[in-house]
């Protein structure tokens, strides 16, 4: 399982970061604000969130990362996009949800997002593993999914 995102991703999230906060809309992408399970300084990171019918989940899609881990120990946090922000509770799947989750949600979700959006969303998750969307089981196993409630 992976414990790190790759270089690119991590080279890149402080401009990602950066834009977000200036409100620029990047697709699915918030910021996502959860309180160090070590330090207890706030860390924030750019994440990718997945609603559907009013729910909304986020995955670690590098494994079990900080922000993961952190998330894990809070059990809450900060989301902020378009320039609002909103305290949410999080509450990590268990494996047999996960396997769920990445058959009867994810894969749909991203079967019926806009062309451009399938496109995006297949490559992205070639680049991150692509049993994301071809082996829920394997997914589950290797990928934590929170899902987020407004506190």
């Amino acid at each position: 399982m992976m414990t790190q995102a790759p270089a690119l991703i991590r080279k890149s999230n402080p401009l990602t970061s950066r834009l977000l906060r200036a409100g620029m809309p990047m697709g699915p992408n918030l910021l996502l604000t959860v309180r160090g399970r070590t330090s207890g300084e706030p860390r924030t990171a750019p994440v990718a969130v997945v609603e559907v019918g009013g729910r909304r989940w986020v995955i670690g899609a590098y494994g079990d990362v900080q922000w993961t881990r952190n998330l894990r120990a809070a059990g809450e946090g900060d989301i902020q996009a378009h320039g609002r922000r909103e305290h949410v509770t999080a509450r990590e799947l268990s494996r047999e949800e996960g396997v769920a989750f990445f058959r009867d949600v994810l894969q749909p979700y991203v079967a019926d997002l806009p062309l451009i959006g399938r496109l995006f969303g297949r490559l992205f998750f070639r680049f991150v593993g692509s049993e994301v969307l071809t082996d829920p089981e394997r997914a589950a196993a290797t990928r934590p999914v929170f899902e987020l409630r407004s506190a």
